[in-house]
Formats: C-alpha cells, sequence, structure tokens
C-alpha cells in the first residue's frame, strides 16, 4: 500500500525529516484500514460532501491543497527572508492530512457518499487530529488538522495552520 500512497500523493517524497515522512504515511495508511475504505475508494470519495456531484476528489482536493501551502510557504520566504519562519515539514504534514478525518466523517452506501454516523456526532477536524495524536505526529501538526477548517476561527495560532486554513479555502470557494 505504501507504493500506492506515494504514487497517489507524490508530495510525501518533499519531506526532508524522514521520521515524519513515515508517521504522516501511516496516519492514511492506518485510517484506510479503521475506515475501511480501498485505493479505489479515495479516488472517487468525493472531497466534500457540501457540493453535489462534484468532479474534485478527496486526493486531488489533498494535493492542491498541499502544493498550494507550499507554493505560499515559497513566496512568502522569498519575498520576507529571515523575517518569516515557517517549518516546512510541519506545513507538509498538516497539508497532507488536514483532511484525513474525512475517513471517518463520510461512509458509502449503495455506491453514494454520505455522512457517517461518526461524522454526524464529530466532524473530521476533530476525528482526523485525534487519530493522527494515536502516531505521535507534534503538535504543531495536530493544531494544522484541528484548525484548519471552521472550528479553527479565532484559534490558529501558527503560521503552517494559517497557510493550510487559506490553502484549503482557495481550493474550495470556486467549486462551490
Amino acid at each position: 500500500m505504501d507504493e500506492q500512497l506515494f504514487l497517489l500523493f507524490p508530495e510525501l517524497n518533499e519531506f526532508q525529516d524522514q521520521d515524519l515522512k513515515t508517521k504522516t504515511l501511516q496516519v492514511w495508511k492506518e485510517a484506510l484500514v479503521e475506515g475501511g475504505w480501498t485505493i479505489n475508494d479515495l479516488l472517487e470519495m468525493p472531497f466534500t460532501l457540501l457540493i453535489e456531484k462534484t468532479s474534485i476528489n478527496l486526493i486531488d482536493h489533498t494535493r492542491a491543497v498541499t502544493r498550494t501551502a507550499l507554493a505560499i510557504a515559497q513566496a512568502m520566504k522569498e519575498v520576507y527572508g529571515d523575517r518569516i519562519t515557517i517549518n516546512q515539514d510541519i506545513l507538509l504534514a498538516g497539508a497532507l492530512l488536514h483532511d484525513v478525518g474525512k475517513l471517518f466523517e463520510f461512509a458509502k452506501s449503495g455506491g453514494k457518499f454520505k455522512k457517517s454516523r461518526s461524522g454526524e456526532l464529530l466532524r473530521h477536524p476533530f476525528s482526523g487530529a485525534v487519530f493522527a495524536a494515536r502516531f505521535g505526529l507534534p503538535e504543531e501538526v495536530l493544531h494544522i488538522i484541528a484548525c484548519h477548517s471552521k472550528e479553527g476561527d479565532g484559534r490558529r495560532s501558527t503560521i503552517e495552520a494559517i497557510i493550510v486554513n487559506h490553502a484549503d479555502f482557495v481550493n474550495f470557494e470556486p467549486f462551490k
């Protein structure tokens, strides 16, 4: 499954911190298993249930958010230089995992995706952060996952979380 996930998420190869790379990959693998999903399910899973008949799947959305976040960080580093500090590996892990909780928030029934019972009780920022914590990810990554959506309004306290939040909305709003 590792090879398939590296093909789906080539951004995994951009990590400098190999331990964080391994943990990020492990979270995706275990979320697939515990959520009862296959790689093919990921290819079909919409990135949101709020947009009827979207052609954007969770993988494409996750990759676009990750690439957008990395581009924002690069632009800020180029312009601001040493006046800003952005941990690229924390940013990368947070962006790649920001929606991993959707593997618990969503269910498939009759060939259609819908909210799961768990998803009715806990939205993906919460379930994703709680799940990822089991793998020893840094608190800064958990913060990004937990605060990337509306639940984080007024609570984002790191530059990496702010970047992922904005990258996520930039990759949501045009498709509404």
